[in-house]
């Protein structure tokens, strides 16, 4: 609605900042209370924006989850050339490569190619092969049957959103490690949410 008169548009400007100022304010002193927002999967939700949303950051944990299970059954199945052809997919589809470099920090990669942020380094760890990278072993290729994640804390801010956490990984013979997770991710144009931070290590034990 348009108002003719000067006194009553800023008095409708006036109302609008003071409720933004309100609504910022108590946005602010939730986050500051570390106050959850629903589910028992994690234990903190702070939600400056909804463009992405929690219901999304976990689909794509669990798609994740889901691909390193299948590299390595299809691993077994067809080798190592079935295996690359499956991680290269889910690497495209879960990272954000095509957006730019990936800050990507995996658990079992050592110094100086401990950090990578190519698809390539991405790739070679998950699969090995690669003479660039000669210490990978394969990380999906270990027999992978399930892969769980549990968030302590989720952060929605515009269109990207941070977790931190625990991920565990059951093999065939029923073993079990569990490392600490941090993801970040973003939504693209098309609506998809893809990882552009993954920093994995392993617990601190005495």
């Amino acid at each position: 609605m348009v108002f003719m008169k000067s006194n009553v548009c800023f008095s409708n400007l006036k109302f609008k900042e003071i409720v933004m100022k309100k609504s910022s304010f108590v946005s602010a002193a939730l986050v500051s209370a570390g106050l959850a927002f629903g589910g028992a999967a994690f234990a903190n939700t702070a939600v400056v924006s909804s463009n992405i949303t929690e219901a999304e950051v976990l689909k794509a944990q669990k798609i994740w989850g889901d691909a390193v299970v299948q590299i390595s059954k299809d691993f077994e199945a067809g080798g190592l050339e079935k295996a690359k052809k499956t991680t290269k997919a889910a690497l495209d589809k879960t990272y954000a490569y095509d957006m730019g470099p990936v800050l990507f920090k995996p658990t079992l990669a050592a110094i100086p190619q401990n950090i990578r942020s190519t698809e390539e380094g991405a790739l070679s760890y998950y699969v090995g092969g690669n003479k660039k990278f000669p210490n990978d072993s394969g990380f999906a290729l270990k027999g992978w049957r399930s892969v769980e994640s549990k968030n302590s804390v989720i952060h929605l801010n515009g269109n990207t959103a941070l977790t931190m956490g625990n991920v565990s990984f059951t093999d065939k013979n029923g073993k079990v490690t569990t490392v600490d997770k941090t993801w970040g991710y973003v939504k693209d144009s098309a609506g998809n949410v893809k990882i552009v931070l993954h920093h994995s290590s392993l617990p601190y034990t005495n």
